[in-house]
């Protein structure tokens, strides 16, 4: 019996194939759900089951606000409320 690749599809050969987040790949599948670098098994964060770079996708997307790696998309300034 043949796997599936979780990113593509297509059958993954034993020579080919890595594992992550309970899943089987090919090795240039295994993409950040959001800014598709390619991803290593074991240097990666998982959110519903997609994988993410830990920094900067994940942090920014799923880490706590107002913190993070210094770039804008991990700062969020909400107004203060009006008197």
């Amino acid at each position: 019996m043949s796997e599936k690749c979780a990113g593509c599809g297509k059958t993954v050969y034993f020579a080919e194939k890595i594992t992550a987040i309970k899943k089987t790949w090919h090795k240039p599948c295994l993409r950040c759900e959001k800014c598709k670098k390619t991803l290593q098994p074991g240097k990666l964060s998982e959110h519903d089951d997609k994988p993410y770079c830990n920094i900067p996708c994940y942090s920014a997307l799923f880490g706590p606000k107002g913190y993070g790696h210094g770039g804008t998309e991990s700062h969020s300034y909400e107004a203060a409320p009006r008197k």
